[in-house]
């Protein structure tokens, strides 16, 4: 490795749903890119987030968690979005959580191999283990799994060995000039997050099922001094979803919209109005056509 040279180049996040990629993704860049909850798919697209640093710059694409269910358009758009981004990376970071292996994990390390692309294991959650001393033996046996350039035991959540994890990336990266300008964060246009921002709080506030039939369509994003004004639909499969969604009175919706609009003006750094309303598609998650209209596959 040529001593001070730049390095810089693309770094996919894989793994099962819910193992922490999005966590890992905000903890990296230091900033709240991608939204996160404890429910499984939260993440539906790749998002860029890019870290520049005094000696390079390492662009990290987070991925919806790859499993095993096809049985709608948006489970099989989930799998291609995550299988696609593993192609044209530099370097893969493949995530599992600490003692666990499941089927999952094994279907992401197969398409890992598939991709002959070098990869870092991370092992998350190590803060919840309650005997440390049953981490090596789990760690002796990832390794026998795969030649892994590194293993690193990590806590997303917690910020725990990130450093290294960081130092390791940018060090396996190639040389080159940066792709981006250094004061980029990311890819995606500010209209995108708004819906995201709108759905983080939809997939925290409602039952289990109830998030995955839900979609976000921005109709109007202006930009005013000082002042975002936004309009927004919430896209559900069926009317009793409708009900559920703005709730006796209509608080249920009054307060997605109160939480949403605080994180958003967080996020902008500026005030936004935001109006929401609900509207019925049925079954839009299984229709290819309607989930291109609504961003999907992009």
């Amino acid at each position: 490795m040529n001593e001070g040279a730049n390095h810089c180049g693309y770094t996919v996040i894989v793994g099962r749903p819910n193992v922490g990629k999005s966590t890992l993704l905000n903890r990296l860049l230091g900033v709240r890119l991608a939204i996160t909850s404890h429910k499984a798919q939260t993440t539906r697209h790749t998002i860029l987030g890019i870290k520049s640093l005094q000696t390079g710059q390492i662009v990290y694409v987070d991925t919806p968690g790859i499993h095993d269910r096809s049985d709608n358009a948006m489970n099989r758009y989930l799998n291609r979005t995550a299988k696609t981004a593993l192609a044209d990376v530099d370097l893969v970071i493949f995530m599992v959580e600490a003692l666990r292996w499941t089927i999952e994990d094994e279907k992401v390390l197969g398409l890992i191999k598939q991709s002959d692309i070098p990869v870092i294991l991370v092992v998350n959650k190590v803060d919840r283990l309650k005997r440390k001393e049953t981490l090596l033996p789990y760690l002796t046996e990832m390794s026998l799994r795969h030649p892994f350039l590194e293993i690193v035991p990590i806590s997303a959540k917690g910020g725990h060995n990130l450093q290294t994890l960081e130092d390791l990336v940018l060090k396996r990266l190639p040389e080159g000039e940066n792709p981006y300008p250094d004061d980029q964060l990311t890819d995606r246009p500010e209209k995108f997050f708004a819906a995201e921002l709108i759905r983080e709080q939809i997939t925290r506030r409602y039952a289990e099922e109830l998030p995955y039939a839900v979609s976000i369509e921005i109709e109007r994003f202006e930009e005013q001094t000082g002042l975002y004004r936004i309009n927004a639909v919430i896209w559900v499969e069926k009317p009793g979803q409708k009900g559920i969604i703005i709730g006796k009175h209509g608080h249920a919706l009054k307060e997605v919209a109160t939480q949403a609009r605080k994180a958003m003006q967080r996020f902008f750094d500026c005030k936004v109005h935001l109006e929401l309303w609900v509207k019925v598609k049925k079954s839009w998650a299984g229709d290819e056509a309607a989930l291109v209209r609504l961003g999907y596959g992009e």
